[in-house]
């Protein structure tokens, strides 16, 4: 059999177990593509090898290349499908620090929003707009790369001014409220939207020029050129680069700088903000609120006032 029909045998056995697999899906995408359609006998352990690394180099993304495709060819082997796996029984992962989610400055996400033009080239298939949109909406909400991805037309609200984000992680459903500014430039977005792919409101509301939904390896693909353009990368010779995920980090970061400096109550805050990211518990959310310098200034501010206030008593 050909690699696109034993993968697409495999999606559905996976998402007949209950499992989305959307990213994994992506993988798999991109595997094709990159393979071609070719008998899944002919694909040889040098071509896996190639299809895991970035530049020679295995990253965190190469290591989940390896596990999803390990799956596939255990699937395939019980199967029938095929007589060998060409599967390495190993791979060297990569030595890395502990992870620290980056925080994008104000700065920084202007640098990135200028770059996009020059990042959506023939090669990209991507509108500057649709790019520069799903940024700003990662940014204004927090939303998961694959929630925002996933939304359709009938799913952004903008008279109401807010996003259903449906069946999402853990297998839940909710209201994304957002406000004024992103309600406007969602409506004009949407506006040139309509006058140029006319489509149902079952469609896409992120796209490929040709009308396709948007996938998250082409997102990625993109934003790494975008990062580069700009600029964008961790001082501290960290493995890690930032990523589109840790917009919801920022978003969720700058969002607590904003109530500390007005002073507002967090312990009724921060319960109503893991509900609008979609954790199931405060815990979930502790993780993205990582203490960048300016968090801890306005932290500690917080506690000086306290203190102060406290000895004048």
């Amino acid at each position: 059999m050909k690699l696109p029909e034993v993968v697409s045998l495999y999606i559905s056995h996976k998402r007949a177990l209950g499992y989305r697999y959307r990213a994994e899906a992506d993988i798999f995408k991109a595997f094709c593509k990159a393979v071609g359609n070719k008998s899944i006998h002919s694909i040889k352990t040098e071509i896996i090898m190639d299809f895991i690394k970035v530049d020679g180099v295995i990253t965190p993304y190469g290591v989940k290349k390896y596990h999803v495709l390990c799956g596939f060819y255990r699937y395939s082997l019980s199967r029938g499908l095929a007589t060998v796996s060409p599967m390495p029984e190993t791979i060297t992962k990569p030595n890395a620090p502990l992870f620290v989610p980056y925080i994008y400055s104000h700065e920084e996400i202007k640098r990135l929003l200028d770059v996009i033009p020059a990042t959506c080239t023939n090669r990209v298939h991507i509108d500057a707009e649709v790019l520069r949109i799903l940024i700003l909406l990662l940014y204004s909400t927090g939303l998961r790369l694959g929630e925002a991805l996933s939304l359709t037309i009938n799913e952004v609200y903008l008279e109401e001014s807010y996003l259903r984000i449906n069946d999402t992680k853990f297998f839940k459903t909710r209201l994304v409220p957002f406000g004024k500014e992103l309600t406007l430039l969602l409506t004009t977005y949407m506006t040139e939207y309509r006058r140029k792919y006319l489509p149902s409101s079952e469609a896409p509301f992120f796209c490929f020029q040709n009308g396709e939904p948007l996938s998250q390896s082409a997102t990625r693909n993109a934003f790494r050129r975008m990062r580069q353009q700009a600029r964008v990368q961790r001082q501290d010779n960290s493995y890690y680069q930032p990523r589109l995920h840790d917009f919801r980090h920022t978003a969720a970061v700058h969002r607590l700088i904003e109530w500390y400096r007005k002073g507002k109550d967090l312990q009724i805050l921060l319960p109503k903000l893991a509900i609008y990211l979609g954790h199931v518990n405060l815990i979930s959310t502790q993780h993205y609120l990582s203490m960048t310098p300016e968090l801890l200034q306005e932290a500690s501010l917080r506690f000086e006032n306290y203190a102060l206030e406290a000895h004048h008593d």
